[in-house]
C-alpha cells in the first residue's frame, strides 16, 4: 500500500513539473501513459483522466504558430506527366486549427512524439540525433490514414503533397519511373509532408511474377528514395494491403503505424462529432447507433449519419423512422445472439413496443421478455455472420 502511495505521489510530482514548465504536449503524453497505467488498478481514475484528455484538444505551441504564419511553400510549378499534362501531386495547405482526427490513445501518443521531434530538431541534433524521416500507415480503408496525414502537415505548418498514382502511371513504357522521380525530387526541395497513398499499387513484392518489369523498377526507385529522404521533410506511405508490400520496403521506413477499426468509445465519439448540431435530436439513440456501428470505419459512420441529417433537414423522415429502418437493415446480418442483444438494448433504451422490436430484430417477444427480465450483459461487438434459418 505504501509503495502504491509513493508511486502516485511520484506521478503527481512529475505531472506538476511538466505543467509548471508549460510543456503542454508533454503533459498530454504523460497523462496518456497514466491512463494506460491505471486502467487495471484504478479504472475510474483512468476513465476520468481519459475524458479530460479527450475533452481538451491540443493547442499549437508558439513555435508552431510562427511556422504557420509564414509557411514555406514551393515557388516552382508542380511536376506534370508529359503525356496527359496531369499534375503528379495533389496539394493540401490546411491551417493549424484543423480538427484533430479521431485517434486511439496509442496513435495519439505516437503522432504527438513525431510532431515534437520536428519542433525540437535542434535539441535532437545536439545529441547527434535526427527526427523521424519516414513512416508507413497500415490499416483498412476509412480509418483516417489520409486525414491524419493532412492533420500532421497542418500541425507542422507545411503543405501536404499526395502522390497521384493515376498521373504517375503513364501509358508510355518507362515514363512511370521518371514521373515518380520527378514527384519525389520536387517534394525534397522544400519542407513538406509527402504521402504515397495506396503504396501497395506500385510497391508490390518484386517476386510477384504477375507484375511487369515497369512496376518492379518503381519499387527500386521507392527503396532508394526512402533511404535518401532528407530530414527536412516527412515521407509517409499508406496501405490497405500490407501483405502486398515488398518486404524490403518495410525495413526502410523509420516507423510503422497501425490504424485499426475503431473501438466502442471511439465509435461513440465519432457519432457525436459527425452528428454536429443534430446531436440534440439523435442523442437519445447514441447507444443503439454505437451498437450497430461497432466495427465500422469512421468514413462509413460519417456517410450514414450525413444521410440521416439530410433526411431530417428536408423533412423527408423523422429521426425515429430513420433509426428504426437502419437498425432493421443491420439486424439482418447479425447472428442470433447479436440480434438478441440488440433487441434487449432497444427494449431498455427506447419506448418501442416489444412487437415493434420483434419486427425490427426478428427476435420473438417471448425471447425479449426472457432476456430483459434476466438482464444479461450486452455483447461488446456483434458478429456479422448471418445465422441459419
Amino acid at each position: 500500500m505504501l509503495d502504491e502511495i509513493n508511486e502516485i505521489q511520484s506521478d503527481l510530482a512529475q505531472l506538476i513539473r511538466l505543467a509548471l514548465a508549460e510543456q503542454t504536449e508533454d503533459v498530454r503524453l504523460f497523462v496518456a501513459r497514466l491512463v494506460r497505467k491505471y486502467r487495471n488498478t484504478d479504472p475510474e481514475l483512468a476513465e476520468q483522466m481519459d475524458l479530460y484528455l479527450r475533452a481538451k484538444a491540443p493547442r499549437s505551441s508558439t513555435p508552431l504558430r510562427k511556422a504557420a504564419a509564414q509557411p514555406v511553400l514551393p515557388t516552382q510549378t508542380l511536376p506534370v506527366d508529359d503525356e496527359s499534362r496531369l499534375s503528379l501531386l495533389k496539394v493540401f495547405k490546411d491551417e493549424p486549427s484543423r480538427e484533430q482526427p479521431l485517434l486511439s490513445l496509442d496513435l495519439e501518443e505516437t503522432l504527438s512524439q513525431l510532431i515534437q521531434e520536428r519542433r525540437q530538431t535542434e535539441r535532437l541534433a545536439s545529441m547527434g540525433l535526427s527526427p523521424t524521416r519516414s513512416a508507413i500507415f497500415v490499416g483498412p480503408p476509412g480509418v483516417g490514414k489520409t486525414l491524419t496525414a493532412r492533420w500532421l502537415a497542418s500541425q507542422l505548418g507545411v503543405p501536404l503533397y499526395v502522390l497521384d498514382l493515376t498521373a504517375v502511371m503513364s501509358s508510355l513504357l518507362g515514363r512511370s519511373g521518371s514521373n515518380l522521380r520527378a514527384a519525389l525530387d520536387f517534394s525534397k526541395r522544400d519542407p513538406c509532408v509527402l504521402l504515397l497513398d495506396e503504396i501497395d499499387a506500385i510497391a508490390k513484392r518484386r517476386s510477384d511474377d504477375a507484375d511487369i518489369g515497369e512496376l518492379k523498377r518503381l519499387v527500386t526507385v521507392i527503396l532508394q528514395e526512402v533511404d535518401e529522404w532528407p530530414a527536412t521533410g516527412l515521407l509517409l506511405a499508406a496501405t490497405n494491403h500490407a501483405e502486398l508490400i515488398d518486404p524490403a520496403l518495410w525495413r526502410r521506413f523509420d516507423l510503422v503505424i497501425n490504424f485499426k477499426a475503431p473501438a466502442m468509445p471511439a465509435v461513440k465519439q465519432a457519432i457525436k462529432r459527425f452528428l454536429g448540431q443534430d446531436y440534440a435530436l439523435f442523442g437519445r439513440w447514441i447507444d443503439i447507433l454505437a451498437f450497430v456501428f461497432n466495427g465500422e470505419s469512421f468514413s462509413d459512420i460519417e456517410r450514414d449519419l450525413q444521410r440521416f441529417r439530410r433526411a431530417v433537414a428536408l423533412s423527408t423522415a423523422s429521426d425515429a423512422d430513420l433509426i428504426e429502418e437502419f437498425v432493421k437493415s443491420r439486424a439482418l446480418v447479425l447472428e442470433r445472439q447479436g440480434r438478441i442483444d440488440l433487441a434487449v438494448l432497444l427494449a431498455k433504451q427506447t419506448r418501442l413496443s416489444q412487437h415493434t422490436i420483434s419486427d425490427i430484430t426478428g427476435v420473438s417477444r417471448d425471447t425479449i421478455r426472457k432476456y430483459t427480465s434476466e438482464q444479461p450483459p450486452i455483447a461488446k461487438k456483434p458478429s456479422k455472420r448471418k445465422p441459419d434459418a
